[in-house]
């Protein structure tokens, strides 16, 4: 009992030192932008790295930043689990994250043979395009072709290997082959929650999880409960009529930021 007083004495403690480095004000700016990018990923599915990765960056190591964003998508995918998990599509599910598994092993190998910038721009300008198809594109529930899943979930692991940026090509295949919002939304919010869970086992074994990250974690998860819960109450309300316009928009600023950062650099 003393033992377990002292390691909660200690946790508080830590948790405390670490908001005090930080400061109030750059705490309500995490906050803000953790408030948003969840509220962003439970109505569309993704979004939240996008939205949140930024602003972690501004006032943490990179390293940590994306050790945060990998827990803060597991913790609060995990809480609001009975909400979209019944929904989701599971069958295509396995071999795009078998298939994410090869691809960011074999990317992280392809970033020290090509130039990133060159990737990164062609890479953008295919989820531009594919926003156009997409936008003309009426999605219909269709056998999906044997190959298909595995190849968005290869070229997502390719993407997660060179920047870090996962999502685009499983978020094409989604909203090509799921006419249900719900459903599309459904199997996202599985992917991305799956998918941290694979990229903290990698963050892991590189050693970038620490301390800091995971105060850092217990900070942030009082935005993110009500950022998820907003999103889904907004969700249920306009979700059928508006989901498809939100995401296509979304998508589409995905692929502005990766071709603005590719010719920026």
């Amino acid at each position: 009992m003393a033992r377990a007083f002292f390691f909660a004495r200690s946790m508080i403690e830590a948790i405390a030192d670490t908001f005090a480095a930080i400061g109030l004000g750059k705490m309500l700016a995490i906050w803000a932008a953790l408030l948003f990018a969840s509220l962003l990923r439970a109505f569309t599915g993704f979004g939240f790295a996008l939205a949140a990765m930024p602003v972690l960056a501004l006032f943490v190591a990179p390293t940590e930043a994306v050790v945060i964003t990998a827990l803060l998508t597991l913790g609060t995918s995990v809480l609001s689990l009975p909400r979209f998990w019944p929904d989701a599509p599971k069958r295509p599910l396995l071999p795009i994250l078998l298939a994410s598994v090869v691809g960011t092993a074999v990317g992280a190998q392809l970033l020290a043979r090509v130039s990133a910038e060159q990737f990164q721009l062609g890479v953008g300008l295919a989820v531009l395009a594919a926003c156009g198809v997409l936008a003309m594109f009426r999605p219909a529930h269709r056998p999906v072709r044997w190959g298909v899943a595995p190849a968005a979930g290869l070229l997502s692991g390719l993407m997660n290997g060179v920047f870090a940026v996962p999502g685009p090509p499983v978020i094409i295949f989604v909203m090509a082959t799921q006419e249900d919002a719900r459903g599309s939304r459904a199997m996202l919010l599985s992917y991305f929650m799956l998918a941290s869970v694979i990229a903290l086992c990698m963050f892991g074994l590189s050693g970038y999880i620490t301390a800091k990250a995971l105060w850092m974690f217990l900070l942030g998860m009082p935005a993110m409960v009500i950022g998820d819960r907003l999103g889904h109450v907004v969700f249920a309300r306009f979700g059928n009529r508006f989901y498809r316009r939100v995401a296509l928009t979304v998508l589409c600023v995905v692929g502005l930021a990766i071709t603005i950062k590719a010719l920026l650099a």
